[in-house]
């Protein structure tokens, strides 16, 4: 009696938990040698939007510390708690200056869907920051000049992990990668672009 009780009460959540583990253990270790073993010079998401327009790379931030004097540089992060590159790019936003609150939580997915990232630019965490949503790997000068500049977007992604970005470095190797911009109506455009063709 109590092993049925046990059984059909508890073994199904820690079954649950322990797939769900294993299955987001089994997606990091495949994307990294993903990663590894990739010699393409496109990134995914270039793949997915060959035809974007650049919108800007030649904007520099004049003088960054005069520029974004006045706003505030907070960003709220989520990742899940088994991805390790996360703090990596959490600890170049602090280094660039931003006061950054870190939330682990195993329901990531749930938190693209509440700030309508699209799928195809999601990467493995998202932040807000001044209302803006930052997905992935986005380097700080970019999301500087996002601040600075206050397009009428949702955020900005950088999407999967491309390696050489902000908290997915490994050694000399620099993947080519493209920030994207992208609005509440799926509308995506390149904010800028790094590596081969820059």
């Amino acid at each position: 009696m109590f092993l049925n009780y046990y059984w059909q009460k508890w073994l199904p959540p820690i079954l649950v938990r322990a797939t769900v583990r294993a299955v987001v253990m089994i997606c990091l270790v495949a994307g990294v040698l993903g990663i590894l073993g990739s010699t393409a010079q496109m990134s995914y998401a270039q793949a997915i939007f060959p035809n974007a327009q650049l919108v800007s790379t030649t904007t520099p931030i004049q003088d960054k510390h005069i520029a974004l004097k006045s706003t505030a540089l907070n960003a709220t992060v989520y990742h899940s708690p088994d991805c390790n590159c996360c703090g990596g790019w959490i600890d170049h936003l602090k280094a660039q200056g931003f006061k950054v609150t870190d939330f682990s939580t195993p329901n990531i997915e749930t938190v693209k869907q509440k700030y309508n990232v699209p799928d195809n630019l999601s990467s493995c965490h998202t932040a807000i920051i001044n209302g803006y949503v930052i997905e992935g790997h986005v380097p700080a000068d970019d999301i500087k000049r996002l601040l600075q500049e206050k397009p009428n977007v949702a955020g900005l992604s950088v999407p999967q992990m491309p390696v050489g970005t902000p908290g997915m470095e490994m050694g000399n190797r620099k993947d080519p990668f493209s920030v994207f911009s992208f609005d509440r109506k799926d509308s995506v455009a390149v904010f800028n672009k790094y590596g081969a063709e820059s």
